[in-house]
């Protein structure tokens, strides 16, 4: 069984969790809190030299890092890759975008503003700059989006999970989405394919996981 080391509220870490709820594949969740330093012990660093979330053990003591990374690996064999060439290079393509243009400007914003107290104040200097960008990260969706159902290969893949995680809460960090209306459109289409599972949800641990689920959270 997997384990999956996840923030709830981590645009990066849901990703994972949703490309795990889409397969239908059983893992242990263990929540890290970053904004308490929980990423930064000597024991996580020891599995994650750079300290960050998500982090997926795939075997015992074998970790992989970096959202992106970890999507495609679940992914392999199964209905959210693409099976030809081109389609997994424009998979790779939007999942290039999302890292450079995406997550930066629209991720960054959210952490900032919905995630740290009083983050607003700290980052004020920064906050035009991700709005211009995100905009335009958003603007480049749409554009696709008005011809195209999906990002990738016609249908979902591993491509529209990396950019679902962060677009469906820029409206929590002062993106107005209403002009917008295909992107809007495509994230009613992921919400309702099956196995869907919103930020918020959790997996309920394997019943013999309980004694040391805590201890490891």
């Amino acid at each position: 069984m997997y384990k999956l080391f996840s923030m709830q509220r981590s645009g990066n870490s849901y990703k994972a969790r949703l490309a795990l709820a889409f397969l239908d594949a059983p893992y242990r969740c263990i929540e890290v809190d970053i904004l308490r330093g929980e990423s930064r012990t000597p024991d996580f660093l020891a599995k994650n030299p750079s300290g960050q979330v998500p982090l997926l053990e795939v075997a015992q003591g074998r970790y992989l890092a970096e959202s992106n990374a970890i999507l495609w690996y679940l992914a392999v064999g199964t209905s959210l890759a693409p099976d030809t060439r081109m389609d997994r290079a424009e998979a790779l393509q939007w999942m290039f975008f999302e890292q450079h243009a995406l997550e930066p400007n629209i991720g960054s914003a959210y952490f900032w503003l919905c995630l740290v107290k009083g983050g607003r104040d700290l980052q004020t200097h920064a906050l035009e700059d991700w709005l211009e960008r995100g905009y335009a990260a958003l603007q480049v969706m749409e554009n696709h989006l008005k011809t195209h159902d999906y990002f990738a290969a016609g249908q979902l893949t591993i491509a529209d999970i990396a950019l679902y995680g962060y677009t469906h809460v820029a409206d929590q960090c002062d993106f107005d989405l209403s002009t917008f209306p295909s992107v809007n459109a495509w994230l009613r289409r992921v919400e309702q394919t099956p196995g869907f599972v919103t930020m918020d949800w959790t997996p309920a641990p394997a019943p013999h996981d309980h004694a040391n689920f805590a201890a490891e959270a």
